[in-house]
């Protein structure tokens, strides 16, 4: 047996190739399902405690289970795709969220709909870095951009669910019963079935013996490290402070976990679950942290701006949602400018530039009071929706520029990690803040809250600077090997 190394075929520097464009058609269609139903589960939580007869504390677990379910899954997505190769792997994704999906709306009481969250959130988690992942790999040699149109296409449900779950929430709540919000998926990601099942080209399961091995010991590491770092910043966030034990345990034990793993692939390389030696590359390290600062950034403003609207300005779930809806026009309209940009000037300056126009459009909140004229909030809204858009684009489209292609579902995992990690930090720092200036009065405990956000912001653009113009493209894909 022969091992023959092949370079895919030259792509245009302009044009997403036909196979391309229908790949990244299915993975859209089947993502946004998952990315829409955390924002619509999220303005559901009053609803289903009194539809369930249960306690605020308790039916949040339905968004931490979930959240911790991702935690774990993350890592799985790349052992996921050397097992059963891309299309199976996306395939299994989605079965597992649409049967978890309607066992959500089968769900009889409290206890039970937290368990099918948490199943529901074992298929998310994986959907989401290989969507990345099969989006990336779908490019080829083409750079430049062919790279920054196929990253802007996956990560526009990421712009969308922003804008359309809390609004399609308020609308089924209003109509229907509270299971709609779990069913409403069942057709959906159905349909996203059968089009990955006809549309994505089959790709068999890696031929390495080792690839499609599952590492126990490092699962075992990363999993309840992760999840005991979102539990620990999820009860900070929600009000308990860093004596308690609910809060300090999981963080400590969450340090030691990660600690241990990061000891532990170094030494497996290639074979670990998460092979954290490729952030000695430059472009991927750096990607990685300002992931981190982005998910802090974005998770901040997510979680203050509708306290904001409720608390100060008396406004109703839907009203808020109706609200927000300039900052995700915003964020839509900056993805597809900013990855041109990233791909002409390079990442640095788009990757600064959105950073500080994100603190431009903080800073006005920083004044804003419970009378604030609507139209300008909307236009300030706007502004700050072009800058977290485009925050994410660049450092997407660096990751992969000196990983090797069989190693970027690694990367993908590394930088889903690295951002959601950030987010729990970002979503943490600011309920502490606030709520640490509480006595201050609602509109001065938002002000101050608000500056300290801009000034997270403004710090975040650090890491930025040791972006290099580096090329865009991903490495070359490997022939694999045959029996001729």
């Amino acid at each position: 047996m022969t091992t023959r190394t092949r370079t895919s075929p030259p792509a245009s520097d302009e044009r997403l190739s036909p196979s391309t464009r229908k790949t990244l058609s299915v993975l859209v269609f089947g993502g946004a399902a998952a990315i829409l139903d955390s924002t619509v589960v999220t303005i559901a939580l009053d609803r289903l405690t009194t539809a369930l007869g249960t306690s605020t504390g308790t039916i949040q677990w339905v968004v931490t289970a979930y959240l911790l379910a991702v935690a774990v899954a993350v890592p799985m997505s790349g052992w996921a795709q050397a097992r059963l190769g891309g299309k199976r792997a996306w395939i299994a994704a989605l079965l597992v969220f649409v049967v978890a999906s309607a066992a959500c709306a089968a769900s009889w009481n409290a206890g039970s709909l937290i368990a099918f969250r948490a199943f529901q959130g074992l298929g998310a988690g994986v959907m989401m870095p290989l969507m990345q992942t099969l989006a990336v790999q779908s490019v080829g040699t083409a750079g430049g951009k062919v790279m920054s149109k196929a990253v802007t296409a996956v990560t526009v449900p990421l712009a969308l669910g922003p804008i359309l779950g809390p609004v399609l929430g308020g609308v089924i709540l209003s109509q229907l019963s509270w299971r709609w919000i779990f069913l409403i998926n069942v057709p959906v990601v159905s349909v996203g079935v059968v089009l990955a099942w006809r549309m994505l080209a089959p790709d068999p399961p890696a031929r390495d013996g080792g690839a499609g091995k599952l590492d126990v010991v490092g699962l075992s590491l990363l999993g309840p490290g992760l999840a005991g770092l979102v539990l620990g910043l999820s009860n900070l966030a929600s009000g308990a402070h860093f004596v308690r034990t609910g809060t300090w345990l999981p963080l400590l034990g969450a340090l030691a976990l990660l600690v241990a793993f990061t000891c532990w692939s170094i030494r497996r390389r290639g074979r670990a679950l998460v092979d954290v030696t490729l952030l000695s590359g430059h472009s991927l390290s750096v990607a990685s942290i300002v992931l981190f600062t982005a998910g802090a950034v974005l998770y901040a403003g997510m979680v203050l701006l509708p306290l904001y609207w409720q608390q100060l300005r008396g406004a109703t779930v839907l009203e808020t949602a109706f609200q927000l809806i300039p900052m995700g026009v915003g964020a839509l309209f900056a993805r597809v400018i900013a990855a041109r940009l990233a791909a002409r000037i390079g990442p640095r300056w788009v990757t600064v530039g959105a950073f500080l126009v994100t603190a431009a459009g903080t800073v006005p909140f920083a004044f804003a009071g419970a009378h604030t004229g609507q139209w300008w909030l909307g236009a300030v809204l706007f502004v700050r929706g072009l800058g977290v858009g485009a925050v994410v684009m660049a450092p997407i489209m660096v990751a992969y520029a000196d990983v090797p292609y069989e190693q970027m579902p690694h990367a993908t995992m590394l930088t889903r990690i690295t951002q959601q990690i950030g987010a729990s930090f970002g979503a943490a720092l600011v309920a502490v803040i606030l709520q640490s200036r509480a006595d201050l009065g609602a509109e001065a405990a938002f002000h101050y809250v608000f500056w300290w956000t801009t000034a997270l912001t403004v710090l975040a653009l650090i890491p930025a600077l040791a972006f290099r113009r580096a090329a865009l493209a991903p490495a070359r894909e490997p022939d694999r090997v045959d029996g001729r």
